[in-house]
């Protein structure tokens, strides 16, 4: 069972779809570049649900972080090289940097800071591979609820009504207990 970081590191290294998704991500040599969010999650979820069917992910966020380059059309040209070299996946591409004025907060500070960010803890990680090619996972609002199967707003999201009324929606949304019935939501 999924009692740790190391233990979801082994878990996406054993899966071939997930590893190659990373390896290929990582040939664009983007600065401060992770893959984030449902990528994570959703496998972590599947595990623990025993599905042996992958559920399928509406996207899979490679976000970077670059000061030097906030133009959306470089994103964009990203994702089609992405798309060229492994065709068929939702490739979306995101520079951290200039993220802060899409969702009207002061500026992150690194990728690792904007992941900190998002909306739900369960949803606030990402992984890569590092300089020595080996799986690196990140978790700056910890592991515990992800493993636990529990959906809370990160300590950003609580701060502000507004926050939290974005959570709320995105909740509803996303309907997570349709796919995975043993996730609790907190409200």
């Amino acid at each position: 069972m999924l009692k740790s970081k190391e233990d979801v590191i082994s878990l996406i290294q054993s899966d071939d779809k997930m590893m190659e998704i990373i390896h290929t991500a990582s040939t664009l040599g983007l600065p401060d570049w992770w893959i984030c969010a449902g990528f994570v999650r959703s496998k972590i979820w599947d595990t623990l649900h025993g599905f042996k069917k992958r559920t399928n992910t509406p996207d899979v966020d490679v976000i970077f972080f670059d000061p030097t380059i906030l133009d959306e059309e470089y994103e964009k040209a990203l994702e089609k090289k992405l798309t060229a070299l492994l065709p068929g996946i939702p490739w979306s591409v995101k520079n951290q940097a200039r993220m802060h004025f899409v969702n009207r907060i002061p500026p992150y500070s690194s990728s690792e800071d904007a992941i900190s960010k998002f909306p739900e803890t369960a949803t606030a990680l990402g992984v890569k591979l590092d300089r020595e090619n080996q799986l690196v996972l990140t978790v700056p609002c910890g592991i515990e609820d992800v493993l636990n199967l529990e959906v809370k707003p990160t300590p950003f999201f609580t701060e502000s009504s507004e926050r939290l009324a974005i959570y709320e929606q995105r909740l509803v949304k996303k309907n997570w207990k349709a796919i995975w019935p043993m996730v609790k939501v907190h409200h």
